[in-house]
């Protein structure tokens, strides 16, 4: 591996981490090559990491731009402080992938990066591989923070951690050092991430924050702080969606908000332009919380958004990068 360790001196060497002796070489050096450039930080729960509380989204707006603008904003955001980077297997245009796109930059500095990623499968043996492609496709021997990709109803989340679920397979992998942390991710069901929660020791929830089915899921009431009160770091995602469909909210605004909420750590934004990305650093530089008054006029002026029906991020299956917006 380039500008580290080799994958099987990685994995002896990680393995320590899990038995609770020592510290990869690898680990320790990427916790100090870290640099938020002075951008607001804050702990992502039990993981003890340090973060910006804004993340790279790697995503549908991310692969709407072409290769080489997408690969100079990775750039820019990493040298200003963002170098929290999501993204998921099933992030695609065509036949590219974004996590090929954020291999090309982590090949060299793999070790200024806090890198998330999601495995959608449930299936042990296809969990297997599809977690062995991402490691090849993200040129890298291991993974911050592996996310089950969006939970949808309890049934599902009862059998993660099955003989042949999807669960197991993340736990080996941390226990070999491939994996440090294992979250999970959801759009629309609020019952079944606050199960998830109940039930597995996962260190994150991310969970999409303004796709609340008619308004009734109660995802801020309950998945959200219950998840916080575990010690999980919350992500929120889908903050900016609603401009799309009420006209005259203010995308600035609707990331506050999310800032703003007591549980949330940290939030997940999509990036398509280098304008957007400048913009939410000056955003998080300047980070104000939103008053009790405001929050509560935002909620109301958001109902028309939770009230449509013909968003396909809100549609039974919806799965991250398979639509555009």
């Amino acid at each position: 591996m380039k500008n580290g360790l080799n994958r099987r001196d990685f994995i002896k060497t990680a393995g320590l981490t899990a038995a609770g002796l020592a510290l990869s070489p690898q680990l320790q050096a990427n916790e100090a090559a870290y640099d938020p450039k002075g951008l607001p930080t804050t702990i992502l729960g039990k993981t003890g990491v340090r973060i910006p509380r804004l993340i790279f989204g790697a995503g549908s707006r991310f692969m709407a731009t072409e290769e080489e603008k997408g690969l100079e904003l990775l750039e820019y955001a990493l040298n200003h402080g963002l170098y929290y980077w999501d993204t998921a297997n099933t992030y695609t245009r065509g036949d590219e992938f974004s996590e090929i796109r954020l291999g090309k930059i982590l090949k060299s500095r793999r070790k200024e990066v806090f890198l998330a990623t999601k495995v959608t499968e449930r299936s042990a043996d296809k969990a297997k591989q599809a977690i062995e492609d991402s490691l090849k496709r993200l040129q890298t021997d291991y993974v911050d923070l592996y996310q089950i990709h969006s939970v949808t109803n309890e049934d599902e989340v009862r059998q993660f951690g099955s003989k042949d679920g999807v669960l197991p397979v993340l736990r080996k992998y941390r226990e070999e050092g491939v994996i440090r942390h294992i979250g999970f991710t959801g759009h629309s069901s609020a019952a079944a991430m606050k199960l998830a929660a109940e039930l597995y020791d996962f260190d994150t929830m991310l969970i999409a924050l303004n796709h609340q089915e008619n308004g009734r899921q109660p995802f801020e009431d309950q998945a959200v702080p219950y998840a916080a009160s575990k010690g999980m770091g919350v992500l929120a995602m889908k903050l900016v969606r609603p401009r799309e469909t009420v006209q005259g909210l203010d995308p600035k605004e609707l990331i506050s908000y999310a800032l703003t909420l007591t549980n949330v750590t940290a939030a997940v934004i999509g990036i398509d332009n280098l304008d957007v990305l400048k913009t939410n650093i000056g955003l998080l530089k300047t980070f104000k919380p939103l008053s009790p008054e405001r929050m509560n006029e935002l909620h109301g002026e958001l109902q028309p958004f939770y009230r449509n029906k013909q968003l396909p991020w809100m549609a039974p299956g919806y799965v991250d990068g398979r639509y555009w917006a």
